[in-house]
């Protein structure tokens, strides 16, 4: 009697969870329908200006495509040229990973730092000192600043300091001289790209809860490095992952800065980074296809920095 009617029991219990089940999975497909239709538009633009152009520069870096004729199908003969037979790739390739190894992280780390300094500041002050941080990326025609500071004759402000001083006899060309230039186009990267780092850094920083802090003091925390090791680092992780991609994303697509400073092509190409080139070779030599073989490699390369960095995020903060 017993098992028979635990036997009955647990059908009904059983059928009460099948049951169950399958209102929560029809409340979830109720809730996810307007959840699709607000993020219809968001998607249709995602694909249509993200996935679409990676898509079409995949395909047509298998071709030969200069705008006026329909693309030529060449198998890998682009990526072949690119890899073997063109020495200025590989020039642009040295120098966008010197940006990339360089910048990147110096730039991540000093953002952070002077995002977890100024975080100690009363509101008032903090508000003003993150202007002052997030400023340069909204000075439009920075470079002009950065030309005349570096200006080859007596009259740029570097010059003219080091003569004063008689650090030096004659004016150094900055911007011409390949030894310089790197060092140049890498302090005005930094200058410039921090801002939305810092800024996304101190928004994690703020919304770290307090108590946790207090918890921690309970549990055995005593100086402020033990709390940004077991308490900040972890609470921040998307934020500082933010910070790491856009950082990521800046440095491997420097062009504009390297041009407007050293011009293009730089001397010896020393300044010359793969956007740089990829751009010269679509909109002035009309090679397409070439250019799209390049913004794969670019792309491949991006995603994989970004995989080596999401895994020591993830070391760090463990």
């Amino acid at each position: 009697m017993f098992k028979l009617g635990s036997k009955k029991t647990d059908g009904t219990v059983l059928k009460q969870k099948t049951l169950g089940s399958r209102k929560t999975a029809a409340r979830d497909n109720g809730d996810l329908a307007p959840m699709l239709v607000m993020l219809s538009p968001f998607l249709l633009f995602f694909f249509l200006f993200t996935v679409l152009p990676i898509l079409s520069s995949i395909v047509l870096s298998f071709t030969s495509y200069d705008m006026l004729s329909a693309p030529k199908f060449v198998g890998l003969d682009n990526y072949h040229r690119m890899l073997v037979n063109d020495s200025v790739f590989s020039i642009t390739v040295k120098n966008t990973l010197v940006f990339a190894i360089i910048a990147g992280p110096l730039g991540f780390l000093i953002s952070f730092l002077l995002a977890w300094l100024v975080n100690e500041f009363s509101p008032k002050i903090r508000t003003v000192l993150s202007f002052l941080f997030y400023a340069p990326s909204l000075v439009g025609n920075a470079y002009f600043i950065w030309k005349v500071a570096f200006s080859g004759d007596s009259y740029g402000y570097i010059n003219s300091l080091l003569l004063s001083i008689g650090a030096i006899t004659e004016p150094i060309i900055w911007l011409k001289n390949p030894t310089y230039i790197m060092p140049i186009i890498i302090i005005v990267q930094l200058w410039q790209s921090m801002g939305v780092s810092f800024l996304a850094n101190i928004s994690g920083l703020q919304n770290v809860s307090r108590d946790m802090y207090e918890a921690g003091a309970i549990d055995g925390i005593r100086n402020r490095w033990q709390e940004l090791r077991y308490i900040t680092l972890p609470s921040m992780s998307h934020m500082l992952l933010f910070s790491a991609v856009m950082q990521i994303q800046s440095s491997f697509s420097v062009s504009a800065i390297t041009t407007e400073l050293a011009g293009y092509p730089s001397a010896s190409n020393s300044a010359d980074t793969i956007v740089s080139l990829m751009s010269d070779m679509a909109t002035v030599r009309f090679e397409l296809g070439y250019a799209s073989a390049m913004s794969v490699v670019l792309f491949i390369m991006m995603v994989a920095t970004r995989l080596v960095v999401g895994k020591i995020l993830s070391a760090v903060q463990k």
